[in-house]
This record gives structure tokens, C-alpha cells and sequence, in this order.
């Protein structure tokens, strides 16, 4: 969970030294764009500007054209006055580039215009994802976590050893949570049903680099089937987390981890099984009403395992593997209808999911697709109204993972199963949701529509998500600009000019002082982690252990409304996170042809 691992040590905030700042700030998306999409930097400042700025080709620093600014309507957030932007979408013809101002000389970061300026991207988040897992760590060359786990809240009595091992590692910590494993790996095959062209095969299952067969995009995605498949010990049993805030005792390497549950440092972990009913072990305890999320959402992922495993590898043994566990996963959610939601040990931050009903249509549309039981599309269109347009999106706020996953997959998954008029409906859902959006983006100069809570950048993937699979159900490219908007906002075309991944681009301005051990402790840049992202200041400023160690780079760029710091200190806003990342795949294999 994204909580800090120095909770416990610290709890004072660095004060801010400010930097002299440049008079104007241009901002692009660093990766690039392809040739014939909307494409438009912006440039701020404290005073109005009042020149031209060409663009240059870095290759020599020819001239390509010089472009007139023109200014925002929109407000601000507080730091600067003069917000403008620079359109030049006509320019398509490929190359690397970078603009500059005619008076100021001030530059832009460099960017491409090019089919393929995302053609390594999915890899390069896969990256991270291997880096994250538990168990075998291809990344770190290690084996950890294998006393994983002794239940608690399970049928049998309390510290039964449960083999739980496996999963991936959540964020900068070392949970694991079926509540984003499950949501990560569906995803992930999703990916690969929509795009499957666009992943290469460049590891083997564990993760090392030998080619095996198989698109690595599956190789991770099966990491994570498997995992659920040991979950569900049995066809009423499901375990939902593995270890709690006790992780959170400073940095660690995964094999030498000194955290104690009971049995000594290194040694056995929490395994909690889901019950439907609060948990907790002190004072800070869930809310829980049911598993019909983790059991539905489970549902709809070993059930997209088993249809893709069959088809594309003819391994039968595995997809009816998965299928029976599908069965059973649905019929737990079916009698288990509610939420469940994480478990703290002290600290007051969890995994406050509170939707169900979006995870048992995804599961049943599945199960329909997977065996043609009519029973499965008539629950599928039962639960898709009853989730209708529940979501963040058109909410100003919400609590920490409140509405999750942060896309309602289920209505994508049930939408060509039904008839037209459904179709019609599961579509307005996600309009709804989007345009809500797309209104509030219009109230500031960089055209984003998320509220800037906790994870905001994961909010962000999926808003993109959803366009994308709004698209291809009905063939409406109103939010396109709106989009890409976003897009270019989580790769530079913000306020801090940051890409908000890590090592990408590798040539430009990204997370490097992130919250995590591996960081902390080996200096290693690990490319592809999505991180939090910027938040509302009311939020950072209310949080609890937040301290930056260095001076904020971003210092003269802050403002009263939304903040982001690149500090290994700032858990809230650079903590890469493991679903963040599988969440964004979609996204980043959508851009891979540039014919999208």
C-alpha cells in the first residue's frame, strides 16, 4: 500500500530553499508525438510574453518554422500570471526537435515527432513489473518472502501456514494485495487481447532474458494468475493480503527483511483471508461488507487466463485450471456480495475500496465468454446497471482507492456480448464518467480533469484508458485532444516539466529520488514505475511522515493547489506503485503503431 516506509522514523517536513527561476517555462511531452495528432506545448510565465518561438531540429539546429503562442483562457494555479500555447500540430514530419524563444532564448526540452516514439514503452514498464515481484526477483537475482504466510481470519485456526509466496511486491513496500494484483493482471490481459502484436518476447516466465514463446506482457500476467491460484485455497476460501504496516520499519532488500509478525525478523508473514466483514488489529479497521470486488475481479481474470491460454498455446490443462477457479471465484462473490477492503496493523492509511458491483460484471461477462452460460450475460447486465456510472470521475474527490479499479473493465468486457440498445447504454457510462472530466479540464491552462488525490497519476492512466476503450465501442473520437492531453501531462506537459515515470525517456526529466528501497539502498534507476504523482496540498500537508531529505528542485514551481517533489522522503507523490504501472500498458501499447 502506498504508505510511508519511514512512518515510524520521521515526521518533520524539509522547509523549501527557493532557486531563481527562469521568466518563461515551456513544457512538452518529452517522449513525443505522432505525425498527424494534436500536438501543443505550453508556456507560462510571470510577465506576458511577447515573442515568437521557433522550432528547432536538434540534429543541427536548423530551423523548422516559427510558431505564434496563443493565450489561455483558462485560470492558473496561483505561481504564475501568463499561461499560453503553442500549437504545432502541422508540423509532421518526423525528426527530434526542440523549440526556443526568439527574445528569451530560453529552450524547450527536447521531444520526437514519430510513428514509433513509443514503441519501447510497454517493455519498459514490463521492466518494472518484474522488478516488483516477489518470490523469484528476476531484477534483484534473489528469492524472497518464502515463509509467505500464516492466516489470520481463515477457516482454520489462527498461524496455519498458508503457501501464499509468489505476487508482486505493491509499491516502495513489500505487501502484497490481491485488491491491485488482481485489478494489474487482468489489465494486463486486456493489453494483450487488444494489442496482441505489440508485446515482445524477450524473457522466459521467471523474468530472466531468454526468450521462451511467449509475449512478456503474458509471462507477467501469468505470475499474477498464478498467485490468485494459490489464494484461493479453496472453493469458499480466499486469501486477500499478505503482510501490513509492520513492513514499514525503513528500507530493506526483500530477502533480508527484518520485519516481525510474531515469528522473528525474516520469517513468516500475515496471510489475511478475506471474510467480509471488518478487519484489523488495532484501531484503524475496515469497513468491509462482503468479496464480491476481490472474488469478482478474480473471477473475470483467471477467466480471461483460461480463454487466452487456450487459443493461443493450447494448454488446456492450465485454462481448465483456471476455469473451474473462475467458477468458484464468481460463486464466492455471488454469496459474498459487498466490499472488502485492506488491513492496517497502525497506521491510518488502507486500501478503502467501496465498489463490488463493476468487478461482478466483469467476472460474469467473462465466465459468458469463457462456457456460454446464459445464466453468466443475464448477471453480467444485472450488476452493469447497478454499477451504472459509479466512479471517481464524476466525483471532486474521494477517499484512498475508494472507487477501484479506476476503470470499470466490466462494461468494456459485457459490450459486444449485447444487443444494441445495452450497447448504447454501457457506452453513455463511460461518457459520463469522461465528460465529466473533460468539463473540468477545461478550467485550467493544461487542459487535465483529475482530482489531485492520493494516486492521481493512476487516475490519470485510466481516464486515458477509458477513452481508448470508448473509442473502440463506438467509434467516437470527440475526447481525443482530451486525451492526448492527459497523456502529454503524466510526460512532461506539467507544471514541473517531469516525466512521471521513471527513466522515461531516458534522455529526459524523470523520477530519480523515489521512494523506494532498491533506490535507497543500490542507487539503481529502474525504468518504467509509474509514481504517485502531484496531490492537493491540502492532502500533503495533512498526511503523516512526509519529510524531504534534499532541497526541492521544483521549489519556484510549486503553488497553493497542487504539489509534486522527486524526494525519496515524499511517499504521497514519488512512490512508484505496481498497479500504476501494469495500468498503464494499455495506454502506452495503444500509442506503439502510430496509425492509432
Amino acid at each position: 500500500m502506498k504508505i510511508s516506509i519511514l512512518f515510524i522514523l520521521f515526521g518533520c517536513c524539509f522547509q523549501r530553499v527557493q532557486a531563481q527561476a527562469p521568466d518563461v517555462h515551456i513544457r512538452i511531452n518529452q517522449i513525443g508525438y505522432h505525425p498527424g495528432e494534436h500536438k501543443v506545448a505550453i508556456i507560462f510565465s510571470k510577465k506576458p510574453i511577447q515573442e515568437q518561438f521557433e522550432l528547432l531540429r536538434q540534429q543541427d539546429n536548423s530551423k523548422v518554422a516559427t510558431l505564434k503562442i496563443k493565450q489561455s483562457k483558462a485560470k492558473g494555479w496561483g505561481t504564475f500570471d501568463f499561461y499560453y500555447e503553442l500549437d504545432f500540430t502541422s508540423i509532421q514530419q518526423e525528426g527530434t526537435y526542440f523549440f526556443k524563444g526568439q527574445q528569451s532564448g530560453i529552450s524547450s526540452q527536447t521531444f520526437s515527432i514519430s510513428l514509433h516514439a513509443y514503441a519501447s514503452q510497454p517493455a519498459n514498464l514490463l521492466q518494472f513489473m518484474r522488478q516488483q515481484r516477489c518470490g523469484y526477483n528476476p531484477y534483484l537475482d534473489i528469492v524472497c518472502h518464502e515463509r509467505d504466510g500464516r492466516s489470520f481470519y481463515g477457516p482454520m485456526p489462527d498461524s496455519t501456514f498458508v503457501d501464499a509466496t509468489g505476487g508482486w511486491h505493491d509499491a516502495g513496500d513489500q505487501l502484497k494485495y490481491l485488491i491491485t494484483a488482481s485489478y494489474a493482471t487482468g489489465h494486463m490481459l486486456t493489453a494483450f487481447e487488444l494489442y496482441p502484436d505489440r508485446f515482445d518476447d524477450l524473457t522466459n516466465a521467471l523474468g530472466q532474458p531468454i526468450p521462451n514463446g511467449v509475449p512478456d506482457v503474458l509471462d507477467e500476467a501469468k505470475w499474477g494468475i498464478d498467485w490468485i491460484l494459490k489464494l484461493h485455497t479453496a472453493p469458499d476460501q480466499l486469501i486477500h493480503q499478505i503482510a501490513d504496516d509492520r513492513d514499514h520499519i525503513g528500507w530493506k532488500i526483500p530477502d533480508q527483511d527484518n520485519s516481525d509478525y510474531g515469528w522473528g525478523k525474516d520469517s513468516y508473514r500475515a496471510a489475511y483471508f478475506a471474510t467480509g466483514a471488518p478487519q484489523g488489529l488495532r484501531e484503524h479497521k475496515s469497513i468491509a461488507t462482503g468479496m464480491a470486488n476481490l472474488a469478482g475481479r478474480s473471477a473475470a481474470v483467471v477467466a480471461q487466463g483460461s480463454r487466452i491460454w487456450k487459443k493461443h498455446f493450447k494448454d488446456t490443462i492450465f485454462a481448465n485450471q483456471c476455469a473451474v477457479a473462475a467458477t468458484t471465484l464468481y460463486q464466492l462473490g455471488r454469496d459474498h456480495e459487498g466490499f472488502q477492503q485492506g488491513n492496517s496493523y497502525g497506521a491510518p492509511y488502507r486500501y478503502t475500496e467501496e465498489t463490488w458491483t463493476d468487478d461482478m460484471e466483469w467476472g460474469a461477462a467473462e465466465l459468458y465468454k469463457l462456457t456460454g452460460n446464459k445464466q453468466y450475460l443475464k448477471d453480467a447486465k444485472h450488476y452493469a446497471r447497478k454499477a451504472n456510472t459509479i466512479s471517481w470521475m464524476n466525483q471532486d474527490s474521494a477517499a484512498h482507492y475508494q472507487y477501484y479499479p479506476f476503470i470499470n473493465m466490466g462494461h468494456f468486457a459485457l459490450f459486444d456480448l449485447v444487443e444494441k440498445d445495452f450497447q448504447d447504454t454501457l457506452a453513455n457510462y463511460y461518457k459520463n464518467g469522461i465528460d465529466y472530466t473533460f468539463q473540468k479540464s477545461k478550467k485550467n491552462p493544461f487542459g487535465v480533469g483529475v482530482p489531485f488525490i492520493w494516486c492521481s497519476n493512476n487516475l490519470m492512466t485510466s481516464l486515458i484508458t477509458q477513452i481508448i476503450l470508448y473509442e473502440k465501442m463506438t467509434g467516437d473520437n470527440t475526447y481525443r485532444h482530451f486525451m492526448i492531453n492527459q497523456r502529454d501531462w503524466l510526460l512532461g506537459r506539467n507544471p514541473w516539466g517531469t516525466s512521471m515515470f521513471t527513466v522515461i525517456p531516458e534522455h529526459g526529466e524523470y523520477p530519480e529520488d523515489v521512494h523506494t528501497s532498491i533506490w535507497a539502498l543500490t542507487k539503481k534507476q529502474v525504468p518504467g514505475g509509474l509514481v504517485d504523482g502531484p496531490i492537493f496540498t491540502t492532502i500533503y500537508s495533512a498526511l503523516k511522515g512526509l519529510t524531504l531529505y534534499h532541497q526541492d528542485e521544483f521549489a519556484p514551481l510549486q503553488n497553493n493547489y497542487v504539489v509534486y517533489h522527486d524526494d525519496i522522503g515524499d511517499y504521497s507523490t514519488n512512490e512508484p506503485t505496481m498497479d500504476g504501472t501494469a495500468g498503464s500498458i494499455i495506454m502506452m501499447a495503444h500509442w506503439t503503431n502510430g496509425l492509432e
